[in-house]
């Protein structure tokens, strides 16, 4: 196979040797497989590019983490390798130094400040600071991007130029939220003008005072904080731990080492106190620079990332990157050849991957955002440290995992568009982030919408409704399984091909670049026939029941539990190697088999069923009503069980089944259908409020209108005893004609309040009633709102 990028295939890979493909970014396509150690072997080693903990991890991090905990997870536990996994922590870096430095000098501002007046005249210039620089910035890469020729990089800079708008169109939203706090007559509190701004103050204090912050323990307090955080956020979404950890200042000798021998090697220089990556060198001797992205190769914009003295005339070359950093001041430095100072970014993961796998890594992982520079600049490094060892290729395969989109654009700190994993984590369980993820291709870019979590909660619910069905026809099934016919029928055979298909079906997506959405679509597959499978068995039995048929004397063949078992075993299997439910490897030891937690559990349903009794007995003692009875069975149903995590459900044939599900997904549905049963009942009162406010409302309408007399006065000047009129209003007596159409007169005024008649002849007090009645119903809904 002929290809236009350097990569140097292992050994079998190229012969047919390899199961699995891997999309390897090296040559941005699809490559067979082999462990370096060789085809028949099952060692593998891999580096995954860890957090730089400089602040709360977000579910772009969630996105790239859980992915590669599956990958790792389906080499283990489905083809059975042994997989090294090594991990760095970054806390030593100019995000960390940064961010750490400007926390400490707002905290301290906000100490010694105590004028709201003058600090809200500090935040606004420090806002108008900000978005000035802002401008400048957006205008700069515009231009940069107009003036590309390379259609790739061109393309990349357009999308650099729409995260910078985005940033733009923050600051200007912050700009106009605080003028609109400020704008008021009395000045705002220091803590609610810094509330809105804060960010931006930092930003002036850091450039002021930022030199002044010598102390050591400010900055390996911040990555510590928020290394804690970021595994405890990995242990809620169930991402297995690495193998070995590697932390910045743990390596510090053995990265200063790595920077020397580079020099040694040729490919670095010194310069006043820094020392530079040679590419110019590295190149001359026979290395190639770019290999991940070879398109951003002299992309200034992306090469300064994380780099604050990119833009130096210490560099021989622009695209030389700094490997040691001499000391500024307001930053931790340490003792070097060099003199006082720290590692670059890069370096790090080149030396501690070096020291613990050596000369040759099988896999090197990381987001899709790390390509350029950071992950070309990790294997120029190696190459150059290792070239007397004759290494051309330090990683056989780099994988990316693709963005994770919100509204267009990359969930990104920078952008301060992102949800933190702990903010998901209340929306969302960590199996159901973990589905999201699956559903997708690994090194695709993703959309965070609701059509994602739409689809991730169908996908869920239909292996719920699997596992729960499996598990009331196993029940059922294997109770009776010795009068049950046992010969397959069509029936069996259909589900027995469907699980083989399913079976080959998900080996071959996995082999393929490990594709979960395709072995996912292949376990719906097997529900699917499931479902049909298990709809038939009942339709069949009820047929059976009500003509009487058997099978020489045995009952009607049901469910066969044997080959149910076996596609719920091989869907457990599946899922447990995908992380989504929990697998052998996640429990060391018999998984908790007997012992304290176990006696516990059945000490809570035994509890339940105690307590239920006792209320069933005191029940029948008192003699209570039937419905009082029946109750109590409402209650253990809806109140009781689902706190044990057991879903119990009524049958039309007065037989109910139960099933186990999660407690807090049972909660939920409880409180969901409480929900549902007050909003019911709040429309019921709010439909009978207005329905007695009409009927108020017209008899109130009817007692305001004038009395029958009152309303024929302009026609007739004099009545008799019973009302009805005797004179017209001239004062002639009515006789023959004219005394029949004041009678009919008479009845249509008499009509028109007869509502109101017979209301207050029932019950004299009934309007007064009425608006008590209306006042009730009203406080009634008031207090349900």
């Amino acid at each position: 196979m002929s290809r236009t990028r350097e990569w140097f295939a292992p050994p079998g890979a190229e012969d047919g040797e390899a199961v699995l493909q891997f999309y390897n970014s090296l040559v941005d396509e699809k490559v067979p497989f082999i462990p370096a150690s060789g085809a028949g072997s099952k060692q593998i080693t891999w580096y995954a590019c860890g957090p730089t903990v400089y602040d709360s991890a977000h579910m772009g991090h969630a996105r790239n983490y859980v992915t590669f905990d599956v990958i790792r997870r389906v080499l283990e536990d489905y083809f059975g390798y042994n997989v090294l996994y090594v991990m760095n922590v970054t806390d030593v870096d100019d995000k960390i130094i940064l961010r750490a430095r400007r926390n400490h000098l707002v905290q301290r501002y906000k100490q010694q400040e105590t004028d709201a007046s003058k600090v809200a005249k500090e935040i606004e210039a420090a806002v108008q600071a900000a978005v000035s620089k802002q401008a400048k910035k957006q205008q700069a890469m515009a231009a940069q991007a107009a003036a590309a020729t390379d259609s790739r990089q061109r393309t990349e800079l357009e999308a650099a130029v729409k995260n910078e708008e985005h940033k733009a169109k923050q600051l200007q939203q912050v700009q106009e939220a605080f003028a609109a706090l400020v704008a008021g007559g009395a000045t705002p509190s220091i803590e609610a003008m810094l509330a809105v701004a804060s960010d931006q103050l930092a930003e002036q204090l850091d450039a002021a005072h930022g030199s002044e912050v010598v102390d050591h323990g400010i900055f390996r307090a911040h990555a510590a904080k928020y290394e804690a955080e970021f595994f405890e956020d990995m242990a809620a979404l169930g991402v297995r731990m690495p193998d070995v950890l590697t932390r910045v200042v743990e390596f510090l000798p053995e990265i200063i080492a790595y920077v020397q021998r580079i020099v040694d090697n040729g490919m670095a220089y010194e310069s006043n106190g820094s020392v530079y990556f040679d590419t110019v060198k590295f190149r001359e001797a026979g290395h190639v620079y770019g290999k991940c992205k070879p398109s951003s190769v002299g992309n200034a914009t992306l090469a300064s990332e994380s780099e604050a003295n990119f833009e130096t005339s210490e560099k021989r070359s622009q695209q030389d990157f700094a490997l040691w950093k001499a000391a500024k001041p307001g930053e931790p430095c340490w003792d070097s050849p060099w003199g006082k100072g720290r590692p670059g970014w890069h370096i790090e993961c080149s030396a501690m991957a070096s020291k613990i796998i050596g000369a040759k890594m099988d896999i090197h992982s990381g987001g899709e955002d790390l390509k350029f520079p950071h992950h070309d600049n990790e294997l120029a490094q190696a190459e150059a440290f290792f070239h007397h060892d004759g290494c051309r290729q330090w990683v056989n395969y780099f994988l990316h995992s693709g963005h994770l989109e919100i509204e267009g654009l990359k969930m990104s700190k920078s952008l301060k568009n992102f949800i933190t994993i702990r903010e998901a984590l209340t929306q969302f369980s960590a199996r159901q982030l973990r589905l999201m993820f699956l559903l997708a291709p690994w090194n695709k870019t993703v959309s965070y919408g609701e059509t994602m979590r739409a689809e991730m909660r169908a996908k869920e619910q239909a292996i719920k409704n699997f596992f729960q069905n499996v598990d009331v026809a196993l029940r059922e099934g294997e109770a009776k399984q010795s009068q049950t016919a046992a010969k397959w029928g069509e029936d069996e055979m259909a589900l027995s091909a469907a699980l083989q298909e399913a079976q080959v079906k998900v080996h071959e997506a996995l082999t393929d670049n490990i594709n979960t959405a395709a072995a996912l679509e292949a376990l719906s597959g097997l529900i699917k026939a499931t479902n049909l499978y298990l709809a038939g068995k009942q339709a069949a039995a009820a047929a059976a029941a009500a003509d009487g048929s058997s099978v020489s004397g045995l009952l009607p063949a049901g469910p066969q539990p044997l080959l149910l078992r076996k596609a719920a075993a091989f869907m457990t299997r599946i899922l447990s190697v995908m992380g989504v439910l929990p697998g052998p490897s996640d429990t060391p030891g018999f998984g908790g088999e007997g012992g304290a937690a176990s006696d516990a559990a059945g000490a809570s349903y035994l509890d339940a069923f105690a307590m239920f009794r006792d209320e069933i007995r005191g029940l029948s003692k008192a003699k209570a009503a039937h419905g009082e009875l029946l109750a109590a069975c409402d209650r253990v149903r809806d109140d009781t069980l689902p706190q044990l995590g057991v879903r119990l459900e009524d049958r039309p044939d007065g037989k109910a089944i139960w099933k186990l599900d999660d407690p807090a997904v049972l909660a939920t549905e409880q409180a969901e259908r409480q929900a549902a049963a007050a909003e019911a009942a709040r429309r019921k009162l709010a439909n009978a409020l207005d329905k007695k406010v009409k009927e108020l409302d017209k008899l109130q309408k009817l007692a305001a209108l004038p009395s029958e007399r009152e309303a024929l006065a302009d026609r007739y000047s004099a009545f008799d005893e019973a009302g009805e009129p005797t004179h017209d209003k001239d004062g002639t007596l009515l006789e023959g004609k004219a005394k029949d159409k004041a009678r009919k007169d008479l009845e249509k005024a008499r009509k028109v309040r007869e509502p109101l008649t017979k209301k207050l002849a029932e019950d004299p007090n009934a309007l007064a009633a009425m608006e008590a009645e209306v006042a009730e119903l009203t406080a009634q809904i008031a207090a349900m709102q």
